[in-house]
C-alpha cells in the first residue's frame, strides 16, 4: 500500500489556485521531499494531506484514508512538526513529551516508558525538568520531532524543520529522520535547504502550484544538467510568475 496517493489534487481559495491539479505517490518508509519557492502551495498542499484542509476538486488518500471523508483517522495516523510552533516553551522538557504523548493518545504506562526512553534517547535526562524555552535551538528541534513521531505514527509531515539550525545540527536531524525511515516511518518534508533535498529518495518542486519535477535526487541533476540540487531548483523556480 502507498502512504500517500493524490490525483489532481487543488485547492481554491475564490478565483486563486493554490494547489493546482497536483498527483502524486509516496512509498511506506519513503523519504519525500516536497520543495518549491515562497507562494508555490508546498503549505497548503500539506494542510490538505494532514488533514486539516479540505481540497477543492481532486482526490488524495492518506495512510489509507480518504481525505474528505476520513479526515480525523488521518491525523491519528499521522505526526507533524512545524517550524514556527512545535512545543510549548514553557513547559518543562518532559512535560512537552507527556503532553504530546498523552494528544496522540498513548496510554498511561506507556507514556511513562516513552518519556524515560526519549530523554535518554536524546541524551536530555539532566535537562528533564529544564523549561524548553532555555534550550539550543538544535536540541528543541530534535526533541520537537522526537514527540511528533512518539506514536509511531505511519507518516510525519515535516515543515521547514530545520529553519535556522546550524548545518552540524541539521546533519544530526536527518540521522533521526533516517532512523524513522528505517522503522518504517514515511517522511514528507518541506526544506528550503537544498542540500536536505539529497538526503530524500525522491523530491518534487512546486512551481505556480503545480508539479514540475519529481524523482530522485540523481535523475533530477542529470535531467536538468545541474551539479546540485539547488542548480535543478533555480532552473525551475525561475519559471514561477507569484510569490508569497
Amino acid at each position: 500500500m502507498k502512504a500517500i496517493e493524490t490525483k489532481e489534487l487543488t485547492k481554491r481559495f475564490g478565483t486563486f489556485t493554490a494547489v493546482d491539479h497536483i498527483s502524486f505517490e509516496v512509498d511506506e518508509g519513503e523519504i519525500f521531499g516536497f520543495l518549491g519557492a515562497n507562494g508555490a502551495g508546498k503549505t497548503t498542499a500539506m494542510r490538505m494531506l494532514s488533514g486539516l484542509s479540505t481540497p477543492t476538486s481532486g482526490e488524495a488518500i492518506v495512510a489509507g484514508f480518504n481525505v474528505y471523508s476520513e479526515a480525523e483517522q488521518i491525523k491519528q495516523h499521522i505526526g507533524y512538526m512545524s517550524q514556527k510552533f512545535s512545543l510549548y516553551g514553557d513547559l518543562k522538557v518532559w512535560e512537552n513529551i507527556r503532553l504530546f504523548g498523552g494528544i496522540y493518545g498513548l496510554p498511561e504506562k506507556k507514556l511513562k516508558e516513552k518519556t524515560d526512553e526519549l530523554l535518554q534517547t536524546l541524551g536530555l535526562e539532566s535537562e528533564r525538568n529544564t523549561l524548553v524555552d532555555s534550550l539550543p535551538l538544535g536540541w528543541k528541534q530534535k526533541l520537537a520531532f522526537s514527540v511528533a513521531i512518539i506514536h509511531e505514527p505511519n507518516i510525519v509531515f515535516l515543515d521547514e524543520p530545520t529553519g535556522g539550525v546550524d548545518p552540524v545540527t541539521r546533519r544530526q536531524f536527518w540521522e533521526l529522520i533516517y532512523e524513522a525511515s528505517a522503522r518504517g516511518i514515511t517522511v514528507f518534508v518541506t526544506t528550503h535547504y537544498m542540500d536536505e533535498a539529497e538526503y530524500c529518495n525522491r523530491v518534487s518542486i512546486m512551481v505556480d502550484g503545480r508539479i514540475e519535477a519529481l524523482d530522485e535526487p540523481a535523475e533530477l541533476k542529470r535531467r536538468f544538467q545541474a551539479a546540485d540540487m539547488n542548480g535543478v531548483f533555480q532552473a525551475l523556480a525561475r519559471k514561477a510568475t507569484r510569490g508569497e
